[in-house]
């Protein structure tokens, strides 16, 4: 599929964000109901992933 627009290629960059949002987050869920995890661990966990979707993510946008 090839997509030359601008507005089409952003949204389909934050329907797949969203998507990746919503696994990364099934999967911190169950690892938080499997093991006792501190909050801080599960914070710092989110914080770096959604870092590293923002590094990857804006020089594809811009």
């Amino acid at each position: 599929m090839m997509i030359h627009d601008t507005i089409r290629i952003s949204s389909v960059m934050i329907a797949f964000l969203c998507l990746g949002l919503v696994l990364i987050g099934g999967l911190l869920i169950t690892m938080r109901l499997r093991h006792t995890y501190h909050p801080n661990l599960i914070g710092a966990l989110i914080g770096a992933m959604l870092c590293f979707l923002l590094l990857e993510a804006l020089p594809a946008l811009t």
